[in-house]
């Protein structure tokens, strides 16, 4: 569970002899270098009224131990969004004794513009010139040395990836640490950029203002990087001035200061900030001849429409037949190595302290039928898919695909952007709705929200592979992710014309592809599937038992009796499924695992084939309602925390009209059809 972020940063700063955040825009391998340092043993933490999330863990070097924490990725510390808010607070209210930002070696004047936002402020920095192999891959030569000098910081080159140059960044974070703590002068917090002589002259003008009123605030932020602040109108420290018992003479300074930049003094010093950026730049790439990468070559390919498309197409078939037959394989022998080994020594065991009565038949259910639905479920199609989702998130490919789904996005009122939670949607619907905080306005959030319930996650896709294609044929799996990508499409126009409001434009840097590190796709994959088990286990394990005592004291039929106009009279499915139907709100995987604990306990260990509880047709349009309707209870939280509460009962009752709807249709459609 997430803590608030002062605890986490106090808890560290309490246990650790220093304490470094990681800055940098998403794309830059900060993850990467954040997983090499600390390993595992992550805590999550929030800001308050914020949901955007930090991490923080500790690192080793030597005999000093170190806290770090991990902030948004984010190109600027504007606070304009939720990552940019938190990276920033992350900063000002954690106090690290240094800011290592992360540099992409590859793209480095679209990198400086936040280190130089940092000297402004006077923070001390140290920089990670990351991708530095990739670089000299593509010819790009970086004088480290000349760059160092121009900024002022140290300059460490690294690829995370890889664990290369990390110790030299720690020991550069502990120097530059020292040489603040021991007050030497400006050492350790660079070179603060130099812009215009009209803006140096404004900005000298206005800190012997600010320099007391509202440096007792924020004692780490130079009189500079404050002047600075107001003369952007940042809408923090206009807010803070406006409360200062300095008000009148602060406003009257910051006027004159914009008066004597000229214009819109805000933009004159961000144009010149990324003009600066660029300078840099130039003057510390040592000449070298740039030529084109395979990954690049790639990257135009899976962009461009009239390839990127059937690309997409061939790379979703290929996950969709991967986790087919793989995770089909998985599942056999998973439930043939239980029945022939645990499955034995669990039911000697409860008979022996139960005897065989009810009770041992009711216990039966838990640890026996259970705990082997749920794994049958996680190991073969959960973890599968979230291997190949953190290799799809580590290759960059879902980058290329949010700029080839811009146009189709637009069409629902968002933008390529929103492709990545709508795709990270398919591992677990929870971070991708947290996810949609890269969106712009609530608008937007809405709909991509709404849409995102809507893509089957991880343990949806479980019960329509594991339950359906696994069993009733591989055509069955394919026209429910069909159905489910028609009512996707069709509910995003439907939201795009009913709800006011208009598309922003699509602002993402180009990432060229590249290789996975098989340790941090491992890594990834472990950390989304033990909470899978360690959350989700539990969860099947207490429903199984309740489950059971329904069954073995026949009350599953008599609270099963009143679904029967719906779940019989319209869907056709037997009525004791919609109990099931009703314990999967918990966790959405669970009604497949409570169907297999049912056919199980019906028909034996042997009873592997839901085919004996229900037919194809059946277990096709179980498949669909439970794919639409009422998304699990931590999605519904998710959406209440980001949208509202109102919003989120909103859509909860969308999907469950909806799954009935199309389930009742479905029915009716194969009836007709004589199928």
């Amino acid at each position: 569970m997430a803590q608030s972020c002062h605890g986490v940063v106090n808890q560290l700063r309490g246990h650790t002899d220093y304490l470094f955040a990681l800055a940098g825009n998403p794309n830059v391998g900060k993850s990467s270098m954040f997983n090499a340092l600390t390993g595992t043993g992550v805590v999550t933490a929030n800001y308050p009224g914020k949901t955007v999330e930090i991490n923080a863990a500790t690192t080793r070097l030597d005999d000093l131990s170190i806290g770090l924490v991990d902030l948004p990725g984010t190109y600027a510390l504007g606070a304009i969004s939720e990552d940019q808010w938190v990276a920033r607070q992350g900063i000002l209210d954690g106090r690290p004794d240094v800011v290592i930002v992360i540099l992409d070696a590859t793209n480095l004047s679209r990198n400086l513009y936040m280190l130089l936002q940092l000297l402004d402020m006077g923070f001390p920095v140290v920089a990670s010139l990351n991708l530095y192999d990739q670089a000299k891959k593509k010819g790009i030569a970086i004088d480290v040395q000349r760059l160092s000098a121009l900024l002022g910081v140290p300059i460490i080159p690294t690829v995370a990836t890889k664990g290369e140059g990390l110790r030299t960044l720690m020991a550069a974070a502990v120097s530059a640490a020292n040489a603040v703590m021991e007050g030497s002068g400006d050492a350790g917090r660079g070179t603060p950029p130099r812009y215009s002589a009209d803006i140096e002259s404004a900005v000298t003008a206005l800190e012997r203002v600010v320099a007391g009123p509202l440096g007792e605030g924020f004692p780490r932020i130079s009189a500079r990087g404050l002047s600075l602040l107001l003369l952007e109108n940042d809408a923090q420290f206009v807010k803070t001035a406006r409360q200062s018992p300095a008000a009148d003479r602060i406003a009257a300074a910051v006027a004159a200061g914009s008066e004597r930049i000229g214009g819109d003094a805000g933009m004159r010093i961000i144009g010149e900030r990324h003009a600066l950026a660029v300078s840099i730049t130039e003057q510390a790439c040592a000449g070298g001849k740039e030529h084109e990468l395979v990954s690049q070559r790639l990257w135009r390919l899976t962009t461009a429409p009239l390839t990127g498309i059937p690309i997409l197409l061939a790379t979703l078939a290929g996950v969709f037949a991967f986790l087919f037959i793989v995770g089909d394989f998985l599942a056999r022998q998973f439930s043939a190595l239980w029945a022939a080994t645990l499955s034995p020594l669990i039911q000697s065991g409860i008979h022996a302290v139960a005897g065989n009565g009810v009770i041992a038949k009711i216990l039966i259910w838990g640890p026996d039928a259970g705990i082997e639905a749920a794994l049958a479920v996680g190991i073969p199609y959960v973890l599968t898919f979230y291997f190949l989702l953190a290799f799809l998130e580590d290759s960059g490919y879902l980058n290329s695909v949010a700029f080839l789904a811009d146009s189709l996005m637009h069409k629902f009122g968002l933008h390529g952007r929103a492709i990545i939670p709508l795709v990270a949607g398919a591992g677990c619907n929870v971070p991708a709705i947290i996810g949609t905080r890269v969106l712009s306005t609530k608008r937007e959030r809405t709909i991509a929200s709404t849409l995102i319930v809507l893509v089957p996650c991880s343990a949806r896709t479980a019960v329509i592979l594991g339950a359906l294609a696994g069993l009733a044929g591989w055509q069955y799996g394919i026209a429910v992710f069909l159905i489910l990508g028609v009512l996707i499409f069709f509910v995003g126009l439907g939201l795009n014309k009913v709800m006011p409001g208009e598309t922003t434009g699509l602002v993402m840097e180009m990432f060229p592809f590249r290789m996975p590190s098989l340790s941090n796709v491992g890594m990834k994959t472990w950390q989304r599937f033990k909470d899978f088990i360690f959350v989700a286990t539990p969860i099947v394990l207490a429903g199984s038992l309740l489950l059971g005592a329904l069954y073995e004291t026949g009350w599953m039929w008599k609270l099963s009796a009143p679904l029967a106009p719906i779940m019989e009279g319209w869907l056709g499915l037997p009525a004791v499924a919609g109990l099931t139907l009703i314990f999967a709100v918990l966790r959405k995987e669970l009604a497949l695992q409570l169907l297999l604990t049912l056919a199980i306990m019906r028909y034996g260990p042997g009873a592997k084939n839901l085919l004996t509880f229900m037919g194809p047709h059946q277990l096709f349009v179980y498949a669909i309602v439970n794919s639409i309707y009422i998304p699990c209870i931590a999605t519904v939280a998710a959406l209440g925390k980001e949208l509202g509460w109102k919003r989120s009962a909103a859509i909860t009752a969308f999907t469950l009209a909806l799954a009935l709807l199309v389930g009742g249709g479905a029915n009716w459609a194969l009836k007709a059809f004589g199928v």
